[in-house]
């Protein structure tokens, strides 16, 4: 028997990779495909499942390209209602895979069709559980993305995910691993560890969910704090729950190269949005007009969910040479789909061909401090509440880059502006969204508050931010 899991980073996703005597499974598969058909073929096995933990809103599954290329059915457990043929199982039901079977827990609360795989190896032993967002290392699904779907209240989805945690997994061995579906970064959760495995009798002793006293209470801490989920979410849970069009084709289409003057032209006559994804450091230094920076360097797909927000939107890609591939393909991954395709040479033949550029103003944090000495500026610092809270530069304001689209109508258009984050990456998307919205009264801090926090520039005493966030 193997178990694999395929972390990725960028998503802080894992899905999982299954293997006993010539067969498999796939837990949660990323959208594409052909990384688990290489696997599938250099094993020499037979996909015989795919288990989906449930409809997923932060990313597009792979499930319905991979059945059709291995013919595997999809899993889903009880109540699921997928516009596709699937297997829906019952609560309990097992299934074989070569010499192990795996187990159907309905685990309700995060989603009404939220299951937990249960693996139990060739000896009849429980070995592993695949969680999905039912639990997670450190913390628990939330339960209010299933609100409207559900009719029901978070405080009641978070009900029943006690009910499913403390009746049916709680009760589990404590030398199963625990194998989750999302890690720290990612917005089903708000307090997750750094750790992807573990061990469920560690989680019994250290996740906080975990140890209430009674489903009043942990009702209460499990929907406190609860930020927004990102509005690209219910799309993406769309996007699962039908037919999509196949990673293959959207990868084709997104890969077609456009010289300057061709790019030109689609700016002109559509509604594309430019899309840079070169580092903040590059962008700074030149890029095409009414482009946004987000860099494929850091957290690229949620925060083009974010940011974008609308899965149809038509895209237009300027990367760095060779980067085409790896973009068309984590865009996909959140469901935007509609790349138009990228422009050829880059910036650089952009700039060459003699067409207008523009350049974001970024000044240093030295710089920064000489300009605002015994001056009253306004300071904005785009990092989350958590990061702002711990400790800040003294009467800047807090306007997370995550709510851009709320807060950017209320700026005045004439009072400078000074704006940062952490280390300039988010800082620099906040920028060219305000440039490409008209906004020329404000200066990005390169290196963000790590540089400043070298100045003399006063700040509030710092606190540990695993305080702040409990």
């Amino acid at each position: 028997m193997k178990i694999e899991q395929i972390y990725t980073g960028c998503l802080a996703q894992g899905a999982y990779y299954i293997v006993s005597e010539g067969e498999a499974a796939i837990i949660d598969p990323l959208r594409e495909t052909q990384p688990y058909i290489d696997r599938l073929e250099k094993d020499k096995v037979q996909l015989k499942y795919i288990f989906e933990t449930h409809f997923h809103a932060d990313f597009v599954s792979g499930h319905v390209d991979l059945s059709k290329k291995t013919d595997a059915p999809i899993v889903y457990g009880p109540t699921a209602k997928p516009k596709f043929k699937a297997i829906i199982a019952e609560d309990n039901q097992i299934f074989e895979v070569g010499k192990i079977k795996i187990k159907v827990l309905h685990t309700p609360g995060h989603t009404m069709e939220s299951s937990s795989f249960l693996l139990i190896d060739e000896n009849g032993k429980e070995k592993a559980l695949f969680s999905g967002d039912t639990l997670f290392l450190g913390d628990v699904g939330r339960p209010d993305l299933a609100q409207k779907a559900a009719n029901m209240t978070q405080e009641e989805l978070a009900g029943l995910l006690y009910d499913s945690l403390y009746q049916k997994i709680l009760p589990l061995d404590d030398e199963i691993i625990v194998y989750p579906a999302h890690g720290a970064g990612s917005a089903c959760g708000k307090n997750m560890q750094k750790e992807t495995v573990d061990t469920l009798g560690n989680q019994k002793k250290t996740n906080y969910a975990l140890n209430q006293k009674d489903k009043e209470s942990f009702v209460k801490v499990v929907t406190d704090g609860l930020l927004p989920p990102p509005s690209y979410f219910g799309m993406n849970v769309a996007m699962n729950k039908k037919d999509y069009n196949s990673f293959d084709e959207v990868l084709s289409k997104g890969l077609h190269a456009l010289s300057p003057k061709e790019f030109e032209e689609i700016v002109k006559h559509s509604e594309a949005l430019i899309l840079d994804v070169r580092s903040n450091d590059e962008f700074a230094k030149g890029f095409v007009p009414q482009s946004i920076n987000i860099g494929l360097d850091g957290d690229f797909a949620p925060w083009v969910g974010a940011l974008i927000v609308d899965v149809t939107q038509p895209i237009l890609l300027i990367t760095d040479e060779n980067n085409e591939e790896e973009t068309v393909t984590r865009l996909s991954r959140v469901g935007f789909d509609h790349v138009l395709g990228f422009l050829k040479g880059g910036f650089n033949s952009w700039k060459n061909s003699g067409k207008e550029t523009d350049k974001v103003h970024r000044i240093s944090a030295q710089q920064f401090e000489n300009e605002i000495r015994g001056k009253n500026v306004t300071i904005i610092d785009v990092r989350k509440e958590s990061e702002y809270s711990a400790e800040h530069v003294d009467e800047a304001y807090n306007k997370p880059l995550a709510y851009i689209n709320e807060w950017i109508n209320h700026l005045d258009t004439n009072e400078p502006i000074y704006l940062h984050c952490a280390g300039g990456y988010r800082s620099m998307m906040a920028a060219s969204i305000l440039q490409a919205r008209g906004y020329r009264n404000f200066t990005e801090i390169e290196g963000g508050f790590n540089a400043i926090a070298q100045t003399s520039i006063p700040k509030t005493n710092f606190i540990c931010q695993s305080k702040v966030l409990k």
